[in-house]
């Protein structure tokens, strides 16, 4: 794998370079970082092995693909900044709502540039990413990053007209999914679990039900009614989640999470 330099060492380039590094996709001294906290690239210095940069000139000037891990409001001033120094180099911006047009914008619209939309568990490489590339970039550097991506968990790539409902989905999702997870947990100390017991129960659930689903490869319905059988216990649960909107409840989360990435990315 070609070189890479992270703008920003947070958590989520901390969760690629050691997915990369577990799956030996990469070399410590192919990674250079730089950061604005001296103590993240020490963190990353002595956990991985990397490199560390004095500038961030310095880091991207070094390296063939860029990954851009910086904060949403901080990336078009970081890309201006750096606009001489990215010029010829795949760059990778992981920033939520910056279009690729807006990028662009910036570099140039010969820029190679690819947007991804991870997720938080990436950070235990059980990640959901989605990416989108601009016209510059060829089949090889498409290749490349979704190599990167899948270090970390599963990456698929789309068109970018997608990317805000990637955003409602497995963006947002995990925030959806831990609500229910502590919701099961709640509920079965209610029932009389001890509430360590309940945690570890109601995750280790999710996380199997989860793995069936892309395991299994059935529909969620099928599997649903492998569980329920007639006038059992699990029936009588899914009544009341039925009765009480369940199923629209979340649905209706989404949407909303979709429509406020729409208008974060100027399209409402």
């Amino acid at each position: 794998m070609q070189s890479l330099g992270f703008i920003g060492a947070g958590n989520m380039a901390e969760a690629i370079i050691s997915g990369l590094m577990k799956k030996a996709l990469i070399r410590a001294e192919g990674v250079g970082v730089f950061d604005i906290r001296p103590e993240r690239m020490e963190h990353l210095q002595a956990t991985f092995g990397v490199g560390t940069h004095a500038t961030a000139r310095e880091a991207v000037s070094s390296r063939d693909v860029v990954i851009l891990a910086v904060k949403p409001d901080q990336i078009l001033k970081v890309l201006a900044d750096l606009k001489d120094s990215l010029c010829g180099r795949l760059v990778v911006s992981i920033a939520a709502g910056i279009t690729l047009k807006a990028i662009s914008q910036v570099l140039g619209a010969d820029a190679r540039v690819v947007r991804v939309m991870p997720n938080t568990p990436c950070l235990v490489l059980e990640g959901a990413s989605v990416m989108a590339a601009s016209q510059a970039c060829s089949d090889q550097e498409r290749r490349t990053v979704q190599e990167i991506f899948s270090a970390v968990g599963l990456c698929l790539d789309m068109d970018e007209k997608h990317l805000n409902a990637v955003t409602a989905l497995s963006g947002s999702g995990p925030a959806f999914c831990f609500l229910f997870l502590e919701a099961l947990c709640d509920g079965a100390v209610k029932a009389g679990l001890p509430r360590d017991v309940a945690l570890r129960l109601a995750a280790a659930t999710m996380r199997g039900a989860a793995s069936m689903v892309l395991e299994l490869g059935r529909h969620p319905g099928q599997l649903k009614d492998m569980v329920t059988s007639p006038s059992g216990t699990t029936i009588e649960g899914i009544g009341v989640l039925e009765a009480k909107g369940f199923r629209s409840a979340v649905m209706e989360a989404v949407v909303a999470a979709y429509r406020r990435a729409e208008v974060l990315s100027g399209n409402a």
